[in-house]
């Protein structure tokens, strides 16, 4: 049996595992960082209430909106540190809370309830979650354009600054990974309130 010029065929193996291992470690540490950068801007989001009821609901395929949104922000923070390297700065604490209340409408669209809604859901969520978002937090101009014309080019109007761009590219890389299941999520958590199960 020919084993090749390099060596066995473990030797290659343990080189494959050592090479997945780094990349392994590399992605780690690239996620431990945006998470951090996530925190360190929006922890009052992360931290409310109604921002960790939106694990309760269903994004794309098995995704979360919860992590649709951390997903989209770490998303949006590759995209802003790759521009910065070809001197296009924009403004990471604005970039970062939009991305998070980008889809800020609270209630799972996937539902008979929102039957309606759910028709034309890509048309009015963005008016929706601007509306929680603004109810809630002291939104920027930039936060709010953001969260408003995410869904361009249904929502129209284009996006007007920089952030709002990114975020936009962001959102539709992340829900075509999540729609094809190139990406997976946990599921939506459901809380009982109240109910014992029983009918």
């Amino acid at each position: 049996m020919d084993i090749g010029v390099n060596g066995s065929w473990q030797g290659r193996i343990r080189r494959r595992s050592e090479k997945q291992a780094e990349q392994f470690r590399r992605r780690y540490q690239r996620e431990h960082r945006l998470y951090h950068a996530i925190r360190e801007d929006a922890a009052d989001i992360l931290q409310s209430s109604n921002f960790r009821k939106t694990r309760q609901h269903v994004q794309h395929g098995t995704m979360t909106v919860n992590s649709h949104c951390m997903d989209v922000a770490k998303c949006s923070l590759s995209l802003s540190e790759k521009l910065a390297k070809l001197h296009i700065r924009c403004n990471r604490r604005e970039l970062i809370r939009g991305a998070l209340l980008h889809d800020y409408f609270l209630y799972d669209w996937h539902d008979k309830d929102h039957v309606q809604i759910h028709n034309l859901h890509g048309f009015y969520h963005p008016g929706i979650a601007l509306k929680n978002a603004s109810a809630e937090y002291r939104l920027t101009p930039r936060e709010r354009d953001i969260i408003k014309k995410h869904m361009w080019p249904l929502t129209v109007v284009p996006p007007m600054c920089r952030e709002a761009w990114i975020v936009t590219v962001a959102d539709k890389w992340c829900s075509t990974l999540e729609t094809l299941r190139l990406r997976h999520g946990h599921g939506a958590i459901r809380y009982l309130t109240g109910s014992t199960g029983e009918e």
